[in-house]
């Protein structure tokens, strides 16, 4: 970097898993940036995601997060049980031998797609950074160009009242409603056409018709605008989702008390999965320990955005999509080793130059 030049200054907004992936590369490789989340711990809700080699794994590789990963990590769930929702009839079940692994997943099981709870994800992540690296408690309100600066610097200001002047780079890891995506577009995220109702099991090991029927895995039954899924969690838990084609507002519209949880889950399963198989209703009905109603929202298919000098997204805020496709975390993470790359090639860049290179 040339003689009193100021040190390339990078802003990550949010602490998610896109974001915490990209800070363990960037601190690996002794390149500063700041974190700065609205909240007041690290979230950690949410189910059980697969990590493939080619993305998701390869990205902890790069941020020196193997080892651990393989601790917490389960390929034995990477295992897939698929039902018609209305019959009950089992297209596939690897459990029962369906699609046996070839024999490189057998001598290298992470070979595979292996299992891991976000919660322990998000932990490993957010463990392999230093001591006060994320600030807490930080909920940016806006991000606008730094006043009578011809070097595309950013201040962000914060909902306290501060405000962090000079980035040269921002990085929107605020998930799906991103502040930083305002300064690239104005497209917002729609709704998806998809509502759902998600339940827990706390001890599936207590459950022997549910650890029986579910598997070691994944469960799927899917239907016409209908679908229940289970899933097994490394902590001994289980989720399940039954999801509906429906309205927008139809959470709030339908009449169902969702305060009182037991009530709301027969009334939703009474209403709109009435006919569907007896062994799926039976699924949900046994997770009766928590319940949260959700609608499903999503980034259109394809987006973009303009580039703008000093500013880009990861993650979700580029790409909410929703839990089908079964790919978001390996996406997202993927983003940060593609990016941390750039940032890299950039700071070196300057070392070598002395110049700020354009994003």
């Amino acid at each position: 970097m040339a003689k009193n030049q100021a040190p390339f200054k990078i802003a990550l907004i949010g602490a998610g898993p896109a974001s915490l992936t990209l800070a363990n590369i960037l601190q690996r490789n002794a390149v500063p940036f700041s974190i700065f989340e609205s909240s007041s711990q690290i979230r950690t809700a949410g189910g059980s995601l697969d990590l493939h080699p080619e993305s998701g794994q390869l990205a902890l590789k790069e941020a020196g997060l193997w080892t651990e990963f393989t601790k917490h990590a389960r390929p034995e769930s990477d295992v897939l049980k698929l039902l018609n929702v209305d019959t009950g009839e089992v297209y596939w079940d690897e459990n029962a031998g369906d699609g046996r692994r070839d024999s490189h997943t057998e001598q290298d099981p992470y070979a595979g797609r292996p299992e891991i709870d976000r919660q322990a994800l998000v932990n490993i992540l957010f463990q392999g950074l230093e001591q006060g690296t994320v600030t807490f408690n930080k909920k940016a309100t806006k991000i606008v160009p730094t006043p009578d600066d011809s070097t595309h610097k950013y201040d962000v200001h914060f909902a306290d009242g501060t405000l962090d002047p000079g980035f040269d780079l921002v990085i929107g890891g605020d998930g799906a409603w991103s502040k930083v995506r305002n300064l690239l577009s104005a497209t917002t995220p729609h709704y998806s056409g998809i509502s759902a109702i998600e339940t827990w099991c706390n001890d599936v090991q207590a459950n022997a018709w549910l650890l029986d029927f579910v598997g070691a895995g994944s469960c799927f039954g899917f239907g016409e605008g209908r679908t229940v899924q289970a899933q097994r969690q490394g902590d001994g838990r289980l989720m399940t989702y039954a999801c509906l084609r429906c309205p927008e507002d139809h959470i709030q519209t339908c009449g169902i008390d969702w305060e009182d949880e037991d009530a709301a889950r027969s009334q939703w399963m009474d209403r709109y999965f009435s006919d569907v198989s007896p062994e799926l209703r039976r699924v949900v009905a046994e997770c009766g320990d928590s319940l949260v109603a959700r609608s499903l929202y999503e980034l259109p298919v394809g987006f973009r955005w303009e580039a703008r000098e000093g500013v880009t997204l990861v993650g979700d805020a580029a790409h909410v999509m929703t839990p089908f496709a079964g790919v978001g975390v390996n996406v997202a993470m993927t983003d940060s080793l593609v990016l941390a790359g750039e940032i890299g090639g950039e700071v070196c860049a300057e070392d070598d130059e002395g110049e700020d290179g354009a994003f």
